[in-house]
């Protein structure tokens, strides 16, 4: 059963975080840099298969089952959205700073 069974969406945002994600960690270690890309690709192209898979991101300042998180590359936080057929992501964060002005 190879069918996508949803389509997913890189909204713009998300995919500025992840590219100045990678290129903080390029400035030390570009194969480190193009592994937490490749991650992300692999863990977003997971999401056409089986989006509901992962917790949703309970907050009291977020709309309830709104979001899910998912968890890439150790420290990296995938927050997307599932509407109908479509898979929305939202944002890319690195779990190791704060990032409750996200929700907030």
């Amino acid at each position: 059963m190879d069918e996508k069974v949803y389509d997913v969406e890189i909204r713009p945002r998300a995919m500025q975080m992840l590219v100045e994600q990678a290129a903080f960690l390029a400035e030390f270690n570009d194969e480190a840099a193009e592994r937490l890309v490749q991650m992300f690709e692999e863990s977003a192209a997971s999401l056409s298969q089986f989006p509901k898979r992962a917790p949703e991101l309970n907050d009291a300042y977020l709309p309830p089952h709104k979001y899910r998180k998912l968890l890439f590359a150790e420290h990296y936080l995938m927050v997307y959205q599932v509407a109908e057929r479509k898979v929305f992501v939202d944002f890319i964060v690195d779990c190791r700073q704060d990032y409750q002005w996200l929700i907030r």
